[in-house]
Order: structure tokens, then C-alpha cells, then sequence
């Protein structure tokens, strides 16, 4: 029987449309063996995905911090099963959350200019309660007022890195974020590192000092990656001998992720999990 790892996904303490909660159950009834919860910038789903866990499901707590390069690329990283009482970890994150509203407010002034009626109380509208506010919540909003028709077609037509509408946060450097997360005792590994559509991508070169830095994986089998993408990056994590990962990115409906629908090979979590500096892995 296959083991079915998913490394990243989404709850609406992000930008995820399923509850914690939800979500654990989504996995229990799909049959995954491991399900990590990787929330932008926030962990405060932790203890409510940990109070629904049962049956044989094992849970990974993390988050996807959000780091942007000394270039202006914006890049994503996952860390994994660190300590997430960890008081420099847990302000860059809050640093982080703060500075989403007045990044978004400025996306907003920039559509309102090109005559798209959106404002920033109809994005509040389309948020969770207690969610870290980021653009699928602006599609979300787009979505509502029928001025684009899903969250994939908003990242495509108006909210991508490219976009004239897109407007940086602070964040991290991914050198930065990756020392935190290993400091704070867990793994670190960049995701989607090479999804051209989503705008600039980081160089092949740029690996080397993201290894240097304590780098331990690469999201390797993602959606966003063409065959040619991935291939590229497998031989970088050959090279470098990082971890090979793959997951969903599921983020629940409006987004076609499906949950589980790439997976990490149990021998790369296995060598993962165990570049831990503890066992945090959670079972019911």
C-alpha cells in the first residue's frame, strides 16, 4: 500500500479554506499517513489540528515563512517540526503578519486607480477569523464581487509577482529564515522553488549558499513545476545532497491542489524527520 506524505498545506489561519480540523479530517478520511500544516507566516492552527488528530495520522507542525532575496525575489520556506516556542522564530512571523495589512491596502490603492472596485473591507470580508492576511484573500474578494472567477485565474490575470498590482511585505531573507528555523531546532525546506509562472525564480547557483546557510530540502514535485523543472531541480538536490520533497500545497476550494496529490517519498521523510534536533512529530 503506498504511504502517503503531504508536506504543506493550508488552513484559513492562513490562506486555506478548511479548518484545521477539517483538514486532519480530510486527510484521515483520504487515507494519508503523514500530514504537515505549513500556515504562511503563522502557527496558530497548531493546537487545534493536534486536538482533532486520531487513528494512525501523524501530524508535522510548521509554517511557510514568506523571505524575500537582497534582489526583490520572492521566495518561500517551509520549516518543519521546529520548536514553536522559539521567541526569534515567533517575532520574524508576527513581524511579518504586521506589515500584510499595509501591503495590502497598497495593492488595493493601485487596482482602485485602474478602476476595479475593490476596497480592503471587502477583503476583510472574505477572510477567517484569525486568518494571516495575503492575496488569495484579495482573489477571494475579486471572486465575490465577480470581477475575476476563481483564485487561479486572479494569480494569473492580476496578482502575481509580476503584476503590476503586486507590492512586497517585509520578510526574511531565505539565508535569514533558514538560520531561524534550524536555530528553533527544526528542518528547512524552499518551496516551489523554480514555479516560473508565479514571476522571478531563484537561480540554480543560489542553492549553494542556501546549503551553506543550513538548507535541508527542496520541494521538488509540485504543481507549479514543468517536467523540465523538476528534473532541474533534482539534479541540484543530487548535488547537493538535499532532501527530496513533494506536496499538495492544497489550500482547499478555490485552488485546484488536491490534498496528497504529490507526495514525499518515505525514505526522504525519513532522512528529513531525522535532521530534527527532536522528535516532534505528533500521534494521537
Amino acid at each position: 500500500m503506498k504511504v502517503v506524505i503531504d508536506l504543506h498545506t493550508h488552513t484559513t489561519f492562513s490562506d486555506g479554506t478548511d479548518t484545521p480540523a477539517q483538514l486532519v479530517n480530510k486527510a484521515l478520511a483520504q487515507g494519508l499517513d503523514t500530514l504537515a500544516i505549513t500556515d504562511h507566516d503563522a502557527i496558530a492552527g497548531w493546537s487545534s489540528a493536534v486536538q482533532t488528530l486520531r487513528g494512525d495520522l501523524k501530524l508535522v507542525l510548521g509554517a511557510e515563512i514568506s523571505c524575500l532575496t537582497k534582489t526583490g525575489v520572492s521566495v518561500h520556506m517551509l520549516g518543519l517540526l521546529f520548536d514553536g516556542t522559539n521567541s526569534a522564530l515567533l517575532e520574524t512571523l508576527e513581524n511579518t503578519r504586521d506589515d500584510r495589512l499595509p501591503r495590502m491596502r497598497k495593492m488595493i490603492e493601485l487596482m482602485q486607480a485602474d478602476g476595479i472596485d475593490i476596497s480592503i473591507s471587502d477583503v476583510e470580508a472574505a477572510m477567517p477569523t484569525g486568518a494571516t492576511m495575503g492575496r488569495p484573500h484579495l482573489a477571494d474578494a475579486l471572486v465575490a464581487k465577480k470581477i475575476i472567477k476563481s483564485r487561479d485565474e486572479a494569480f494569473v490575470e492580476l496578482l502575481n509577482n509580476e503584476s503590476k498590482y503586486y507590492v512586497t511585505h517585509f520578510a526574511p531573507t531565505p539565508v535569514d529564515a533558514i538560520k531561524l528555523i534550524r536555530a528553533a531546532g527544526g528542518v528547512a525546506v524552499i518551496a516551489h522553488p523554480f514555479a516560473s509562472l508565479r514571476g522571478q525564480i531563484l537561480q540554480s547557483s543560489d542553492f549553494i549558499d542556501l546549503k551553506a546557510a543550513g538548507l535541508n530540502g527542496i520541494e521538488v514535485n509540485h504543481r507549479d513545476h514543468s517536467n523540465e523543472e523538476r528534473l532541474s531541480l533534482l539534479s541540484i538536490a543530487s548535488d547537493l545532497d538535499l532532501v527530496m520533497t513533494g506536496s499538495s500545497d492544497y489550500h482547499g476550494t478555490g485552488k485546484l491542489n488536491s490534498l496528497g496529490e504529490n507526495v514525499t517519498d518515505p525514505a526522504e521523510w525519513e532522512r528529513l524527520e531525522a535532521m530534527a534536533d527532536a522528535r516532534r512529530v505528533v500521534t494521537a
